[in-house]
């Protein structure tokens, strides 16, 4: 079996390597977009493209979809879950908790985009990767 990044394995079929943004505000609500022809909201982000380095992605889908600039990126680590609008496939998820700059312009790809609080998330459809990792994440950052 081959290892990737973190001991996460490659299976080229099923898994699908991207990178998404965490942003939050001054008051700990959370960043989300949701793409054209989709349900569910998700962190920005997307694939990494030949000869790019994980943050060059990351600045380039924050750009892309948010019309913002990647100002500083943590990396939180490798997450997986099921990926939200490709049924049957895994997104392999390196995450970073990203602070960005400039007004926020939907890219043509983005059709919603929203701030939400920990309680609002009862009415949206969220990805999986949103729900069992970056929201725990949140909630752990809001505690501490």
């Amino acid at each position: 079996m081959n290892e990737s990044i973190e001991g996460v394995s490659e299976h080229p079929s099923t898994h699908i390597r991207i990178v998404a943004a965490v942003v939050t505000d001054q008051s700990g609500r959370v960043l989300l977009v949701r793409k054209r022809r989709t349900i569910y909201f998700m962190q920005p982000g997307g694939k990494v493209e030949q000869r790019e380095t994980p943050l060059e992605t990351l600045a380039r889908e924050v750009n892309e979809e948010l019309g913002c600039t990647l100002l500083r990126a943590e990396f939180l680590g490798m997450f997986c879950a099921p990926a939200a609008n490709e049924p049957g496939r895994i997104v392999e998820a390196m995450l970073f908790r990203a602070e960005i700059a400039g007004a926020i312009k939907p890219g043509a790809e983005i059709e919603s985009v929203a701030w939400i609080e920990q309680s609002e998330v009862g009415g949206l459809t969220l990805a999986p990767l949103m729900q069992f990792h970056v929201l725990p994440l949140v909630r752990a950052w809001k505690s501490s």
